[in-house]
């Protein structure tokens, strides 16, 4: 497994921007497929982003043209870069690596987004 700790979360003001990392200690940070989640109060979590081991992207239709998920095998981090941020994107964003082969399956603890006026 892998421990992962979020940073970058913070309140902005909409149309504004921040970067979230997660950083990811031990050895199979480069074969997880890596996740950015995010659960807003009183609803269910959800992917938002993903990155695979290879470098393939996907998003969210709600975050497309407005998200970009990377990776930085050598520094074990992934980040999350959120540009035009809307009040909806008010969440706690979790960072999750994930491989099922490896039975690899970890999470952050989480951090706070905040989108307001």
């Amino acid at each position: 497994q892998v421990q992962l700790v979020e940073s970058g979360g913070g309140l902005v003001q909409p149309g504004g921007s921040l970067r979230l990392s997660c950083k990811a200690s031990g050895n199979m940070f480069s074969i997880a497929n890596m996740r950015w989640y995010r659960q807003a109060p009183g609803k269910e979590r959800e992917l938002v982003a993903q990155i695979s081991s290879g470098g393939s992207t996907n998003y969210a239709d709600s975050v497309k043209g407005r998200f970009t998920i990377s990776r930085d095998n050598a520094n074990n981090t992934v980040y999350l870069q959120m540009n035009s941020l809307k009040p909806e994107d008010t969440a706690v964003y979790y960072c999750n690596a994930h491989n099922i082969f490896y039975r690899l399956n970890s999470w952050g603890q989480g951090t706070q987004v905040t989108v307001s006026s």
